[in-house]
């Protein structure tokens, strides 16, 4: 990835134990791949939690020891979250019963 990208998309997930070395093995493997072939998809990174969360809701503040996987990729703009090849590809799939939280973002300058 650039230095300074101009448009971001960060995605993260919390999946239940059970099924992560699983997931994790389809994220890498055909997800990730997936994504970064599609049209103004310019690279991606995935990244795992270490140590605790800090959370906070409306002034009240927690941490855990949940482990989060986040994901950022770098777009040439916003509208590459928009194309087909990008919306067939999008989801968790058999994986959605099993993702407990996630957050999607799309930044741009």
């Amino acid at each position: 990835m650039s230095a300074l990208p101009n448009c971001l998309l960060i995605v993260t997930a919390e999946v239940d134990a059970e099924i992560e070395a699983e997931w994790s093995r389809w994220y890498d493997d055909v997800h990730l791949p997936d994504a970064l072939a599609c049209p103004g998809v310019l690279a991606g990174r995935r990244y795992v939690s270490v140590g605790q969360i800090a959370e906070s809701d409306r002034g009240q503040s927690r941490r855990t020891g949940t482990k989060l996987y986040t994901t950022v990729y770098e777009l040439d703009s916003p509208a590459a979250v928009e194309t087909k090849e990008f919306t067939a590809m999008r989801g968790w799939g058999r994986f959605a019963p099993h993702v407990r939280s996630q957050t999607r973002v799309v930044a741009a300058l």
